[in-house]
């Protein structure tokens, strides 16, 4: 079983102490660092006042982009298989037809 360490982030100039496998703790901090990013860009922009209104402003931001790679990376498989489909058609029917075995 994994050992869990604890993980000191800095979000938004607050500390937060969170319990993390040590194998993840680059993954956190990754995200931590990207959320706290975020929430500072929307908190300059001076539309949003308040810690819990850009927390949840930086999430929907970030669920925006979550959900639109998503679609496109669900895009992006669906071209790939119908290629690959359209590819063993083609190979398919080059061998079941024996005037282009090139004999």
């Amino acid at each position: 079983m994994n050992q869990s360490n604890t993980v000191t982030v800095h979000i938004l100039d607050k500390e937060y102490c969170i319990a993390c496998p040590t194998e993840e703790r680059s993954n956190l901090e990754g995200a931590a660092s990207y959320l706290d990013r975020k929430m500072r860009e929307i908190r300059s922009s001076g539309k949003v006042i308040g810690a819990d209104r850009i927390a949840v402003m930086a999430a929907l931001n970030i669920t925006h982009e979550l959900l639109h790679k998503h679609d496109r990376l669900d895009a992006e498989a669906n071209s790939a298989r119908e290629h690959v489909r359209t590819l063993l058609e083609r190979v398919d029917s080059a061998l079941a037809d024996p005037n282009t075995s090139g004999n």
